[in-house]
């Protein structure tokens, strides 16, 4: 994976390039590379995979009259298919990697590519001779894109701290902001970058830029289609697509692991990977993290039932992985507050950032590729809400059901209705839902809780996961994104998700036979958080420290007694998803002025 970014139409100086350059030097610490032309700098860092020689970025093709200059972040699995099909039009290459065949794909179809690539992807075109910029995302929105319109001139970039640092361009909040971030935190809007101008590139679409104009238009969402296979013929192409995105994602010219939690998904990613590799004569390398003393501290309910320990050992002793483990203290992970929200440029989930950022820190001493189990539970129904009737029935985002709650946290200089606001942001993606006339009600909402997760919450976790393991310089691939995967799955029915009323039935019996069967069957049990006392302690003692600051930032956002409220005690619903609870919530606030402070946010209301 790679860092990219570029200045259109905008001054480019020696004092701006090295900048930007060096603010993404975490993502691609291998090479870097520069582009200049008369109206258009391009910068890329790359962390090299696939052909470390003939992969250097920006990377300049001259075909058919014109020259094309890209820079591109992601990798491709169907490179050799379009190697191939491009080789039958005359194309002609110097090396294998991805990027070469990308360029290629461009010259010949243009925007058309996109409908050929299967990977993940952001990545961006220079066209000299029409003076033109093309950008891209993927389908699913596993690699970032961010850019901002200035003046008649447009900057855009993997991370929103690279745009930041072109000169004069300020962190600033309006209004729908600073609700985005007490309202919606530590999710955000489709397509929005917080930051006042600072837009995303939203999943599935792509962007040209011309003559001071920028249109951008969708080229990707879920489309219903009806579904015409028995369930024993469904659970059988699941099982294919599956085994065939994590063989796809496998490919790399240097040693790859995996995370292994113990749970279906990644037991699923690892037990493939390891046949495939021990195949060849090689030992998959698996990861795990815990942390200090989770058996002595560790008390379930509903939403974390049982510890990962005995299950990722019955996975490592079945498949005979190299295993590590990465075990963390309170301390380690209060350290890393910071860190975790540099990474992220926006307040994130707390320890549940921190812990996979210094997780990630480990796995990179031994690999440079990991796969993970990520968002197997969108596209198969497994989060406690698509089962739950009474949380499926409420209007709102059903990950955080607390509206009322946070609304009481704003100030009164954030004026807007709190209510009418996260209403018309879930409204909208309801709306947006692609679904067949004649549906039934029950089939209408489970398509409508897929494509709320799909736009909101995966993507947090997908954000999280991307920067995360990049600020380490770890490329970690999620075959669930497979957009075969989604695409497909969106149209079965949910009582064949919901095989034998078991979350994410379907999947557990199209891999039966792959699997240790109390892994198999094991009720789904989220990202691990540590349930350590000291670790709330040490989370609360800092957000005493920043409410004992009157002149904290934090209060342009947030009422203070109404922190203090909130904080005196559990709340009924979790501050976003299934694990920021008190504590978490509590690093969540200490994060927010944190992020206030380093990046000198300004407000605009």
């Amino acid at each position: 994976m790679c860092g990219i970014a570029g200045i259109i139409g905008l001054r480019a100086g020696d004092d701006v390039v090295p900048k930007m350059l060096y603010t993404m030097k975490r993502r691609g610490p291998d090479d870097s590379g520069i582009c200049r032309t008369d109206d258009a700098v391009l910068l890329h860092t790359r962390l090299a995979i696939i052909d470390p020689e003939n992969g250097r970025q920006p990377m300049s093709l001259a075909w058919a009259g014109e020259t094309y200059r890209m820079v591109y972040n992601g990798e491709l699995y169907n490179t050799e298919e379009l190697r191939r099909e491009l080789i039958c039009f005359g194309h002609r290459f110097i090396g294998h990697s991805d990027t070469e065949v990308l360029l290629h794909a461009y010259a010949e179809y243009g925007e058309g590519c996109l409908e050929r690539l299967n990977g993940i992807f952001a990545f961006a075109v220079w066209e000299e001779g029409r003076g033109s910029l093309f950008l891209a995302r993927d389908r699913i929105g596993v690699k970032p894109l961010f850019y901002m319109r200035r003046g008649s001139g447009l900057l855009f970039a993997s991370e929103i701290k690279t745009i930041l640092a072109y000169p004069m361009v300020q962190a600033a909040l309006d209004e729908a902001g600073a609700a985005q971030v007490i309202l919606l935190g530590p999710g955000r809007l489709p397509g929005s970058g917080v930051f006042r101008d600072i837009r995303e590139l939203e999943p599935g679409c792509c962007g040209r830029y011309e003559r001071g104009r920028l249109r951008i238009r969708r080229y990707w969402k879920l489309w219903d289609r009806e579904h015409t296979q028995n369930f024993q013929e469904t659970a059988d192409y699941v099982r294919y697509l599956v085994g065939d995105a994590i063989k796809r994602q496998m490919v790399s010219d240097v040693p790859i692991g995996t995370f292994l939690s113990g749970g279906l998904d990644s037991s699923i990613i690892t037990a493939v990977c390891a046949e495939e590799l021990g195949s060849t004569g090689q030992r998959l390398e698996t990861f795990s993290v815990d942390y200090r003393d989770n058996e002595r501290y560790f008390h379930p309910d509903k939403f974390q039932p049982n510890s990962d320990g005995s299950y990722i050992r019955q996975m490592q002793e079945a498949l005979g992985t190299l295993h590590r483990w990465t075990v963390l203290s309170p301390e380690e992970l209060s350290e890393t507050l910071e860190e975790a929200t540099i990474a992220r440029d926006l307040p994130g989930m707390g320890d549940v950032d921190f812990s996979l950022l210094a997780f990630c820190k480990q796995i990179r001493a031994h690999v440079k590729v990991a796969l993970s189990g990520e968002c197997a539970d969108e596209i198969f129904g497994g989060y406690p809400w698509y089962r739950d009737p009474e949380i499926r029935a409420r209007e709102g985002f059903p990950w955080a059901q607390n509206t009322e709650q946070r609304a009481r946290l704003l100030t009164p200089g954030i004026q807007l209705d709190a209510n009418g606001f996260v209403a018309e942001a879930y409204s909208k993606v309801c709306r947006e839902s692609d679904i067949l006339p004649g549906t039934s009600d029950i089939e209408r909402r489970m398509k409508e809780m897929v494509n709320l997760n799909f736009r909101c919450f995966m993507q947090t976790l997908l954000d999280r996961k991307d920067r995360m393991s990049m600020y380490h310089s770890l490329e970690v691939r999620v075959p669930f994104c497979d957009y075969r995967i989604a695409e497909y799955l969106y149209g079965v029915p949910w009582e064949m998700k919901d095989y034998q009323g078991q979350e994410k039935g379907l999947l557990r019996h199209a891999v039966a036979g792959m699997l240790p069967e109390a892994v198999l069957h094991r009720k789904k049990s989220p990202y691990p958080k540590t349930f350590d006392p000291r670790y709330e302690q040490l989370m609360e003692s800092r957000l005493r420290r920043v409410m004992a600051d009157d002149q904290a930032p934090l209060w342009h956002l947030v009422k203070k007694e109404a922190l203090q409220e909130l904080l005196t005690g559990e709340n009924q619903w979790p501050w976003y998803g299934q694990l920021m609870r008190r504590p978490q919530t509590m690093a969540y606030f200490c994060q927010l002025d944190f992020w206030l402070r380093h990046y000198q946010v300004a407000f605009l209301f």
